[in-house]
């Protein structure tokens, strides 16, 4: 495996790059340094909003790339290279579905905001931890002057099992996404962070097998097949370990950091 030929790195965030608190490992930013020092390009690749990845990183929001919203919004240095909306019809449709599931809260995911129905203790909870900008409205079908970059369901009854199957008629038309245990969402059929992956590539003018990814659950399973150097985390997904050619150690052992070491040892 000859890691000195990456160019260009991209990697999930929870159960990925962040631990089960939801934290960076205080090693990721000298690793980023000696990337950088070499012109590697790194992407976080997350479905959380872009203002929460951009916070997760701040002292280097100005030298990465972020893939938010599970590949509908990338931006570097400001610049946004991709914004693949949904059609409002396609949205109203979709949040009309989703109010008719018990258990399940509803997240608008605008480029300008995040909106929300309901200010329930259990649902904010999960809430803060993806979207740092929200706001509580009296009704999504009303919310304008925007666009809609994901439709995110917090399905606190397991999102593989009650939610995804009520949607997964729509997977014809739309991108379905199980994102997490409590998480599925939806948006644009072309947005999903592979395709998000190839914009980058194609500005930069990078390969896929100049190119490593490492991810955890089911809406990295594109990112993996548009990476030669795919890295499963030990904790993923069954169906992510299947798409991907290589292994890491699970967000616990720092796994991603680990590899990135390792490749920049052999750059040395």
């Amino acid at each position: 495996m000859d890691l000195s030929t990456i160019k260009f790195v991209a990697a999930d965030m929870d159960g990925t790059l962040l631990n089960a608190n939801h934290e960076l490992s205080l090693n990721f930013f000298p690793v980023f340094e000696q990337m950088k020092s070499k012109g590697l390009l790194f992407a976080a690749a997350s479905g959380r909003q872009f203002f929460n990845i951009e916070n997760k990183f701040e002292p280097i929001k100005n030298d990465i790339l972020f893939i938010a919203e599970n590949g509908s919004y990338v931006v570097y240095k400001g610049e946004e290279l991709l914004v693949q909306a949904m059609e409002p019809a396609v949205v109203h449709q979709q949040l009309l579905t989703a109010r008719t599931l018990p258990d399940v809260y509803t997240i608008l995911c605008g480029k300008k905001c995040a909106y929300v129905e309901s200010n329930a203790p259990e649902f904010v909870k999960n809430l803060v931890m993806y979207y740092d900008k929200y706001q509580l409205v009296d009704d999504l079908m009303q919310v304008e002057d925007d666009q809609f970059l994901k439709i995110a369901l917090c399905d606190l009854a397991g999102s593989e099992k009650n939610s995804y199957p009520v949607f997964k008629n729509m997977e014809d038309q739309l991108q379905v996404k199980v994102s997490g245990f409590i998480w599925l969402d939806l948006s644009h059929k072309l947005a999903n962070k592979g395709r998000a992956i190839e914009v980058v590539q194609q500005k930069f003018g990078i390969s896929r097998e100049e190119t490593m990814v490492f991810g955890d659950y089911l809406n990295d399973v594109e990112m993996m097949q548009q990476a030669y150097f795919s890295f499963a985390m030990e904790n993923a997904h069954p169906e992510v370990k299947e798409v991907s050619r290589f292994r890491a150690k699970s967000n616990e052992e720092n796994g991603v950091t680990e590899v990135l070491q390792q490749m920049l040892n052999k750059m040395k």
